[in-house]
């Protein structure tokens, strides 16, 4: 019992969108693919809007609206960034639900999404899920082939 007080206490980050998750190493992009921001994993969206994939508070919403940031209670902070180069589009195609210092909710809607304009318009429609602050973290990224949002656990976070 009290070697439980003791033991690492980890944060669940669940998909944000409903797709195929795939290792950054994957994305066609060196910023992610060479986890340049980030360790973490991206999805390949099949549909769905953005959902919060863990509690905490928005500190960041891009101006293109293609990107929003959470920092969770234990001072992690998850990107999403949705697509590639799709700060191009000047937010069109995404509507934020949300503003920058909201509380969320796991699950809460974050940004609804035109998939169909971002495939036609952008360079991919790829959204990597990444932990901005991971030199402070132990992370443990899980793949499978269908992310199910607000199930699918793509990341275990803990305190190195």
């Amino acid at each position: 019992m009290l070697s439980n007080l003791f033991k690492k206490r980890s944060l669940e980050v669940l998909a944000p969108i409903n797709g195929e998750i795939i290792p950054l190493g994957e994305v066609p992009d060196p910023v992610f693919s060479q986890k340049m921001m980030g360790e973490g994993v991206a999805i390949i969206p099949t549909n769905g809007s953005v959902h919060a994939p863990v509690e905490g508070e928005i500190v960041l919403i891009s101006d293109t609206k293609h990107a929003i940031g959470i920092r969770t209670t234990d001072g992690s902070e998850i990107l999403i960034h949705i697509g590639l180069e799709t700060v191009s589009l000047g937010g069109k195609g995404f509507t934020v639900l949300v503003s920058a210092g909201d509380k969320v909710s796991t699950g809460q809607v974050l940004i609804e999404v035109d998939w169909e304009y971002i495939r036609e318009n952008a360079k991919n429609i790829v959204t990597p899920i990444i932990v901005t602050n991971s030199a402070d973290k132990d992370i443990q990224c899980h793949y499978s082939k269908s992310g199910i949002q607000d199930k699918t656990i793509l990341m275990t976070i803990s305190a190195k």
